[in-house]
């Protein structure tokens, strides 16, 4: 399921790492075409040098010196080395392009995964972990292609070239590179084994950090009114260390894989076996310097194992956290196919029982009738369940039990972007972009008119303040909005519910920060507003509770009145001493009733 897709151009199997990471490296099937031919000449070129310079010691052995033969050794050198050098400029080049391409698609892709999650997936997901892999761990997938499977295909080519170029001498001499080969992948084999864990922790104990990182930054100004710096600080450096010591272990592992001790071994037999066929005849001073020189190109697989394998590794590790966060079961369906109509604005809530975790239900059986164009104040005591009623209005959760329906649909039965575009929820918390202004405005409105915004800005009374900004409508805002007061933030937020025009507004508690006259000024716009749609307030203000058409008293996640303001003054005690409070506290109900 999810709460949002996107088509995109290609499609990948995510069914295991390997198969995800093949799917999106198939896709450039060119590149790494070029990339394995750039390999196998560079290896096979670099292989000529040494055949080459075997001519020439024979050439130059010879009575009298081939001086011809030691020229055209000479240029074939030259001439093969410049072609192996584009030839590697074509494989680092190919492989380097692939990288970056398996970061920016594979990236795509989670941040796309990651919009269509639902809310209860990012309210219990921390964003510092989740922003690790989404930089950190993908951009592992790009070392991993290049530098290193590039590294790897590579290395395999020159291990290649001894036992292709070896028999031309004497077949006795495959002993030793076959026993380089088959001992170097024992031995990686093993690594591979060895390392695969140690790198899954590094990548999860460096998630473990940034996502703690990230929350003591984003509450920092908690952390600095409590003085509690100290504690972060350590907190900080007991994951900092974690990260250490998964990082050391992987080093360790790193420093046992022995393919230098290989290499030096595989020489010792290769020279003691050469030397013993030139004293049988069988070989000459050419051959054995020759066959030497081939053996030297294991040194290059020798000498990137380390690099190599461990970027893939890493790579791998990163993949597997990638995949296992889209992986994560969301709850809700886009329902593509769905109703898309335009609303009404009649809301029904039939039997709704909620709960943020199974275990906890912060709305029982919850049942009352809004019809369209109605106005209607939900007021209640803190951790009544009265934002949590609202966040059911427009899916961001689902209900556990019973209904909730719009014109008499179920929400589950509209489309849920074409629910959505029609309902505007303004909540406590105003989230802003660090954007202009007028983008802020426009956010849900994309192709907004200027003159469209600033009618949106005047009719929630944000036009005044904006025009004091040096560059107006605009001027950039800090992210989150901290460059605003909380007034101001709350204005931009109404301009930009209205300018949706939706059919259903719900504000939550939106006019909390504001001043009096501003609030009547805001009021009388809701009001203007709320003739062509249907209104849910989730208030304090008497002033807005009288006004409503419909008053909903909630107790501890319980509908436990309905009806208007003097029906209830009559008819339910509990919201009598709500009233009575908030008007004991001048009518704003500060601090009281949450």
């Amino acid at each position: 399921m999810s709460e949002f897709a996107v088509n995109t151009p290609w499609t990948s199997d995510q069914s295991t790492t390997f198969r995800w990471v093949y799917s999106h490296l198939r896709r450039h099937v060119l590149l790494l075409l070029a990339m394995f031919v750039g390999a196998f000449g560079n290896a096979a070129l670099a292989a000529v040098v040494p055949i080459l310079v075997g001519v020439a010691f024979n050439a130059v052995l010879a009575d009298p010196i081939d001086i011809h033969m030691v020229g055209l050794a000479a240029l074939g050198i030259i001439g093969s080395q410049t072609v192996r050098a584009v030839l590697q400029l074509g494989r680092n080049f190919s492989s380097a392009i692939v990288g970056e391409r398996l970061e920016r698609d594979m990236r795509q892709e989670l941040y796309i995964s990651l919009l269509g999650k639902s809310m209860t997936f990012h309210d219990m997901q921390p964003v510092g972990d989740t922003m690790a892999r989404a930089t950190n761990d993908v951009h592992e997938l790009n070392l991993m292609m290049y530098p290193g499977i590039n590294l790897v295909v590579g290395s395999l080519n020159f291990m290649i070239m001894p036992l292709l170029f070896t028999p031309r001498y004497a077949w006795q001499l495959l002993l030793a590179p076959v026993f380089f080969v088959v001992t170097y992948i024992l031995a990686l084999a093993r690594y591979m084994s060895t390392l695969d864990p140690v790198t899954e922790r590094v990548r999860q104990a460096f998630g473990v950090m940034n996502s703690r990182l990230a929350e003591a930054i984003d509450g920092i100004e908690m952390v600095k009114s409590v003085a509690q710096e100290p504690a972060e600080i350590e907190r900080f450096q007991e994951n900092a260390y974690e990260y250490r010591e998964a990082t050391v272990a992987q080093g360790r592992i790193e420093a046992r894989f022995l393919p230098l001790l290989l290499l030096g071994v595989t020489q010792a037999i290769g020279f003691a076996q050469a030397l013993i066929l030139f004293r049988a005849g069988q070989v000459n001073v050419g051959d054995v310097v020759a066959y030497m020189g081939l053996l030297t190109l294991f040194g290059f697989p020798t000498f990137i194992s380390l690099t190599a394998y461990s970027r893939v590794s890493l790579g791998v590790a990163g993949a597997r956290r990638v995949l296992e966060l889209m992986h994560q079961h969301t709850e809700l369906d886009e329902n593509a196919g769905g109703y898309q109509g335009e609303i009404e604005g009649r809301i029904e809530f039939d039997g709704v029982t909620f709960g943020y975790t199974d275990n906890v239900a912060v709305l029982r059986d919850v049942s009352f009738v809004v019809e369209p164009g109605q106005t209607v104040a939900i007021v209640g005591q803190t951790g009544a369940g009265k934002s949590s009623l609202a966040k059911l209005i427009n899916r961001t959760y689902d209900a556990q039990n019973g209904r909730v329906l719009i014109d008499g649909r179920d929400v589950s039965d509209w489309n849920l972007a074409a629910l959505r575009r029609q309902i505007s929820i303004i909540e406590q918390d105003i989230f802003l972009f660090s954007r202009t202004v007028a983008d802020n405005i426009a956010f849900g409105c994309p192709g907004a008119t200027r003159e469209m915004i600033e009618d949106a800005a005047k009719a929630a009374q944000a036009h005044d303040f904006i025009l004091n900004f040096k560059d107006g409508y605009d001027t950039t805002i800090g992210e989150r909005g901290v460059t605003l007061s909380g007034g101001q933030r709350q204005r931009l937020a109404l301009a930009r519910a209205f300018l949706t025009n939706p059919r259903i507004l719900i504000l939550d508690d939106s006019t909390s920060a504001v001043d009096s006259a501003t609030e009547d000024q805001i009021q009388k716009a809701i009001v203007q507003a709320a003739q062509n749609q249907t209104t849910i307030l989730i208030t304090h203000r008497l002033s807005q509770i009288r006004w409503a058409d419909l008053v909903l008293v909630l107790r501890q996640g319980r509908l436990e009145a309905a009806g208007n303001h003097e029906t209830l003054m009559q008819t339910s005690p509990a919201y009598r001493r709500i009233f009575e409070q908030y008007e004991g506290e001048g009518g704003t109900g500060e601090q009281a009733e949450g």
